[in-house]
């Protein structure tokens, strides 16, 4: 399997630079993976494509505002990207700079609050926040994170867009963006519906935008995020399975997180660390349909639809969405689809 199998080619104009007037207001594109049937219809008419008894499995982790700008004790300019927070005060990050900051010195922020690098391991700089604690520092003096695609400095509003409703578990560093279309209005009619909501917590790491930069796609490696899929969740798997309801993961977050859990054959509460890469081949043990936006090419997320819906399927998928100018990426359109029960080779 070729990196270039995933390849399609995608005008700059439909990539979503800015979100939707509202957040229900995008557009859903239906993909039935038997078939490979399209459907164009608006997201606002989700919960009449939901049946009662249906579940739907949400990420609810918080973005923070994880870039920070600030300067080297001598001089030189620098720019933060959190990856990870390890506790209280400590932190993993990329750092831009025109030289790296060795162990022991210190980085100064734009107000002078001062971090020290303690280590560095590999890519990423271990940074010791003040006593103020490092969520604090991040929420006074950080931006959000968008996307390297949304080529625009962050603003005002994206702090409020750029998260989901339900988010809770402050942590990522990028958005479960198949979360931003829902609002508390459209949960309501899901619940309405009939339809039941859980919700599993996986920390989105910079290293979703990372490209695969091999050719073979046997040899990528996944960077590995933090996850909790909790005993409720496995219960209200099994209680879905029980009335004979489907499982509907919103985002390709939920959809890994709850097949990392199921890793043993087996739904299981699971808290810890995830690098799980879902690939055409992949036999799928949790999930039935799958919310998700459109993802770029080439990459590990357009990998994982195609695993769910089929590979043919999702490429013609994406170029009929091409065609009818959806929007693309984090703040732009989505798909609902529905599982491809008869792939599970390339």
């Amino acid at each position: 399997m070729r990196r270039q199998d995933f390849h399609f080619d995608l005008p700059d104009e439909l990539i979503a630079r800015a979100p939707a007037q509202e957040r229900r207001g995008s557009r859903l594109l239906c993909l039935d993976g038997p078939s490979g049937d399209v459907d164009h219809r608006h997201f606002a008419e989700l919960a009449d494509l939901v049946a009662p008894g249906d579940l739907l499995v949400f990420n609810d982790t918080r973005v923070i505002p994880a870039r920070l700008f600030g300067r080297k004790a001598s001089g030189g300019k620098l720019e933060i990207l959190i990856e990870r927070v390890l506790d209280e005060r400590r932190a993993l990050a990329h750092i831009r700079a025109s030289k790296s900051p060795k162990p022991g010195s210190e980085i100064l922020l734009e107000d002078n609050t001062g971090l020290r690098m303690l280590a560095r391991h590999e890519a990423l700089f271990e940074l010791e926040f003040p006593q103020e604690g490092a969520l604090p520092v991040l929420e006074r003096l950080g931006h959000m994170p968008l996307p390297p695609y949304i080529d625009r400095p962050d603003e005002e509003s994206d702090k409020e867009r750029y998260q989901t409703v339900y988010s809770r578990e402050a942590g990522a560093v990028a958005a479960p963006t198949a979360g931003l279309h829902f609002d508390d209005e459209m949960l309501d009619a899901l619940r309405s519906k009939g339809g039941e909501t859980a919700f599993v917590t996986l920390h989105v790491g910079a290293g979703t935008f990372q490209p695969v930069r091999v050719d073979d796609i046997f040899e990528h490696r996944m960077h590995s995020e933090v996850m909790q899929v909790p005993e409720s969740v496995c219960r209200a798997v099994a209680d879905c399975r029980a009335r004979g309801g489907r499982v509907i993961a919103v985002g390709t977050t939920s959809v890994r997180a709850l097949e990392s859990a199921a890793a043993s054959g087996e739904l299981k509460p699971t808290t810890g660390e995830t690098d799980i890469f879902i690939y055409p081949g992949y036999r799928f043990r949790v999930i039935d349909r799958l919310i998700t936006n459109f993802h770029l090419p080439e990459s590990t997320l357009l990998m994982l639809v195609s695993a769910f819906a089929g590979y043919e399927q999702t490429m013609n998928a994406y170029r009929e969405a091409v065609q009818e100018k959806y929007r693309f990426f984090s703040y732009g359109d989505a798909m609902l689809i529905s599982r491809n029960p008869e792939v599970h080779g390339w």
